[in-house]
């Protein structure tokens, strides 16, 4: 059976590199640390693992369909550190050092990428690792989907989602599209937050069934009922996409330790 792991390659790189930053390093030491530790790191990972497939994926620079139909997309985010953007080449070369391909399509967001490829392989009954701490995977659980959570290690399944949502992974996209995620600015159902939004879906199981339902059993309905325009962009705007062409096969990605990775270069 083939084990494909996947590296949410800007997740993992991020936090290596905000956590590194909290030593007093300038701009390129602050880049050469995160080179080296995003290796260590991911050497561990792939030992760990042993997986027969490997790939790391990034987002690509264009503004996503995501941007196209909704423009304030993750307005107000944090941008990447310049010189992480501007070491991003390095970063790719160091991951290929370690015998893992980048994946990066322009105007693809890595989520969608990621989305489409575990799929095809759940769906063929592969094992599929994700390693992130982006909870927005968590859709992707009822698939077979494994996600583990690198920095906090645990892993983020059906236990985890139930503690921290207090619904199922198959309601989580109908959670998002009420009470919508702050850190990518989509808004959701203005006065449902997160307990209604909770409360919402174990009395009625899914938004479909929250917008035929009789308003006059609760406020949360009619908020819902008269805003399921922003409901519905959110629960669009949430829903990972399945359908992104990859333009490769598996075989491209197999994985191969490498004889004598050093930094620096390809070898």
């Amino acid at each position: 059976m083939a084990h494909l792991l996947i590296f949410d390659a800007l997740n993992l790189i991020r936090r290596l590199h905000a956590a590194l930053g909290k030593q007093a390093l300038d701009e390129q030491a602050l880049l050469i640390a995160t080179q080296q530790r995003l290796m260590t790191t991911v050497q561990g990972i792939l030992q760990e693992v042993d997986p027969t497939h490997v790939i790391a994926v990034f987002d690509g620079e264009e503004p996503s369909w995501r941007h196209q139909l909704y423009p304030a997309y993750k307005q107000g985010r944090p941008p990447m550190p310049p010189e992480l953007q501007h070491g991003m080449a390095a970063l790719q070369d160091s991951l290929w050092q370690c015998g893992v391909d980048s994946l990066l399509t322009e105007g693809d967001e890595a989520d969608d990428l990621i989305a489409t490829l575990s799929q095809q392989l759940t769906q063929r009954q592969q094992q599929v690792t994700l390693i992130s701490t982006d909870k927005g995977f968590c859709q992707l659980l009822p698939s077979g989907l494994q996600i583990r959570d690198y920095f906090n290690r645990r892993w983020l399944d059906a236990a985890f989602v139930a503690e921290q949502y207090g619904v199922t992974p198959e309601q989580l996209v109908d959670f998002w599209a009420l009470a919508g995620v702050n850190g990518s600015n989509i808004k959701g159902v203005s006065g449902v937050g997160a307990k209604s939004a909770t409360r919402l879906l174990q009395q009625y199981g899914s938004l479909e069934q929250i917008l035929v339902a009789d308003p006059t059993e609760s406020r949360a309905l009619q908020l819902v009922q008269h805003q399921v325009d922003n409901a519905r962009l959110a629960q669009t705007l949430v829903r990972l996409r399945l359908d992104i062409p990859l333009g490769f096969n598996l075989k491209a990605i197999r994985y191969s330790p490498p004889t004598a990775p050093t930094v620096g270069g390809r070898s």
